[in-house]
């Protein structure tokens, strides 16, 4: 059975061109050209994805993302792949954190958000970690019990500190957290952290587990927010 989207996109003819190429690419495609058709159509139809413009004449797409991730069951987990006209990265950084799974700006090619919906839906058939204690990405691999990490099978060594910094970013692969939530999850784990440097700390786990520390592919920042872990890696 061919995997189901729902595009919920206010541009008819937009949505009509990327309806057409997504089916011959092998999926069948829901539209629905307003936010309260779309929900509708999500509980009706349970898609595997959804592709979500932010800026809807009825509410806005954010908003739309918050009422997704409040709903029960596996819809509250349904992928969202966010559309945005306007390019401004703060917005992205809020569908992000709201719980969008990527996005994609305004105008795209179609081969590139083929790609991204490709992206997305594979990871949802690979989970992060099938095994209670173990966060799994690409070659790298924590082991909360052991309080251990290793790429590739060779271990890192990190400090407790560091060691408890890392498992809270990768806790919440693709969120972006600021400084301010990931010092609270800190003290949270019984450690002072107030008188330590988040960026500093950041900096020497980036040492130990990218490949290029100065071009980082696993801990990326966001500019003037904080820091996400990358939910795709090698």
């Amino acid at each position: 059975m061919n995997q189901h989207l729902l595009m919920i996109e206010d541009d008819a003819r937009l949505a009509q061109m990327v309806s057409t190429y997504l089916t011959q690419s092998g999926y069948e495609v829901t539209l629905a050209g307003d936010a309260a058709i779309g929900l509708a159509s999500l509980q009706l139809r349970h898609p595997d994805l959804v592709i979500l413009d932010l800026m809807l004449p009825d509410m806005d797409g954010l908003e739309v993302c918050r009422q997704i991730r409040a709903m029960q069951g596996s819809l509250a987990r349904t992928p969202i792949l966010m559309l945005t006209a306007k390019g401004d990265p703060m917005d992205r950084i809020i569908g992000l954190e709201m719980g969008g799974d990527d996005y994609l700006p305004k105008p795209f090619e179609p081969r590139e958000l083929l790609a991204r919906v490709r992206a997305v839906l594979r990871r949802q058939t690979e989970p992060v970690s099938a095994e209670v204690g173990r966060l799994r990405f690409g070659s790298l691999e924590i082991d909360q019990d052991a309080r251990t990490v290793q790429i590739s099978g060779q271990v890192c060594d990190l400090t407790s500190y560091q060691f408890d910094l890392l498992v809270i970013l990768a806790e919440r692969a693709g969120r972006v957290l600021t400084r301010d939530q990931i010092m609270e999850a800190v003290r949270g784990r019984e450690h002072d952290a107030f008188d330590r440097s988040i960026d500093v700390h950041m900096g020497r786990i980036r040492a130990l587990i990218e490949a290029d520390p100065k071009n980082p592919k696993r801990i990326l920042t966001v500019r003037g927010v904080g820091y996400v872990f990358a939910r795709q890696q090698n």
